[in-house]
């Protein structure tokens, strides 16, 4: 879960993320002697060359991070490793498959170095604060993986079936265990694990006056409850996962005691950056779109996923109030929310009834939303001439 008292976004740029990744026993077969130092004992795990291509392009770093006891002494020669080693390296690049760095630890056990998994000594680059670790992944093979995940912030994939699992954790004493997520002997369903996790995000804001949670999902796989006090606020917000294809969790306690402001403010700012943090380096995405008609109204929204943010609004309501929402809020909450997303939104509606005008600006917006998130599978290009956005 991202804090907003912990923010998820660095100068304006969302943060990186990151899969670090186990070799023996979790990319290439282990032997029972531990050491891969011919080409005769080079074996890929099932399933794992597929899956790390379909991993590829979704907004991961991959980073090899792999223990290699005494790696250059004696008892493991150089020459024995890497001969193995850049074959491994050569066929996942065949297949596209290339890691954004390898960190290869060369101490024994017995030397309790940092820089031996589950220390982070290698790892320090990553834990400054430019990487999302809460959404990033560790996958391997063994305990000392998942322990990493937990010193990392990261979350922990064992690659052991279930009962293996539960046997290995056994022997945990600590509270590292928490940072699993999943145990599967099946390379297939960790990619589709990290590949549905890609696009989702919780962000918690708290403040004085509020306390919100939302949970995005903008392939409309989770779970979708709206509660923020506001009734006719709420109706509105319902109509977002609907028709925009999202699954989404809005819930917020507000001082409505005061008035609605805070509640509907920070319910849209945190909205805002779910979605924007959701969206990533924004690969494949469509960038824009949409206008519907509501009844006797028509709502135009027009919205750019361009990274700058800009707003125009042109929604006339004739009454003060429609249910227990006032209706000058609706302007800020639409400018909160596109300063959230850092984009360019545009809005205009016409309509003489008010609930059917604001509801059909909500249902255009979703639709927009539907359009602009829209990711073509087969591009992983960022939809701009600069190649970021």
């Amino acid at each position: 879960m991202i804090d907003q008292e912990n923010t998820s976004i660095v100068e304006g740029n969302v943060l990186k993320k990151a899969i670090f990744i186990d070799r023996d026993g979790t990319i290439i077969r282990e032997p029972l002697d531990e050491q891969i130092d011919s080409l005769e004992k080079l074996e890929f795990v099932p399933g794992v060359i597929s899956a790390l291509r379909g991993i590829v392009g979704h907004g991961f770093e991959l980073i090899l991070v792999s223990n290699q006891d005494g790696l250059g002494t004696a008892s493991f020669p150089e020459e024995t490793f890497w001969p193995a080693h850049e074959k491994m390296l050569t066929t996942l690049q065949g297949e596209g498959v290339v890691f954004d760095e390898q960190l290869i630890d060369r101490s024994f056990p017995a030397d309790n170095a940092d820089t031996r998994k589950p220390g982070t000594g290698l790892l320090k680059k990553y834990m400054d604060g430019t990487y999302d670790l809460a959404r990033s992944f560790v996958i391997g093979d063994r305990i000392t993986d998942i322990q990493l995940a937990h010193n990392l912030g990261a979350k922990g994939i064992l690659l052991r079936s279930p009962d293996e699992a539960e046997t290995l954790l056994k022997g945990v004493t600590d509270n590292s265990r928490d940072a699993l997520v999943m145990a599967t002997d099946s390379w297939e369903i960790i990619a589709e694990h990290i590949r549905r996790s890609e696009r989702c995000s919780e962000i918690r804001r708290r403040t004085k006056e509020t306390d919100v949670h939302v949970v995005l999902d903008l392939d409309g796989r989770g779970e979708t409850q709206i509660d923020t006090g506001l009734k006719f606020f709420d109706h509105m917000l319902s109509q977002l996962p609907h028709h925009a294809g999202i699954s989404l969790v809005a819930t917020c306690r507000g001082d409505l005691d005061v008035d609605e402001h805070h509640t509907m403010e920070d319910v849209a700012i945190a909205l805002g950056e779910s979605i924007r943090l959701a969206l990533g380096g924004k690969q494949g995405i469509n960038r824009y779109g949409f206008a519907l008609p509501m009844d006797e109204s028509r709502a135009l929204v027009l919205l750019d996923f361009g990274g700058r943010a800009d707003f125009h609004w042109q929604v006339n309501f004739t009454r003060e109030y429609i249910g227990d929402t006032p209706t000058e809020m609706f302007k800020h909450v639409f400018h909160s929310l596109c300063m959230a997303m850092c984009c360019n939104l545009q809005i205009e509606a016409h309509g003489e009834n008010n609930h059917h005008l604001i509801e059909g600006v909500f249902k255009a917006f979703a639709r927009a939303l539907r359009q602009a998130v829209h990711r073509n599978v087969f591009s992983n290009e960022v939809p701009s001439s600069k190649g970021v956005l």
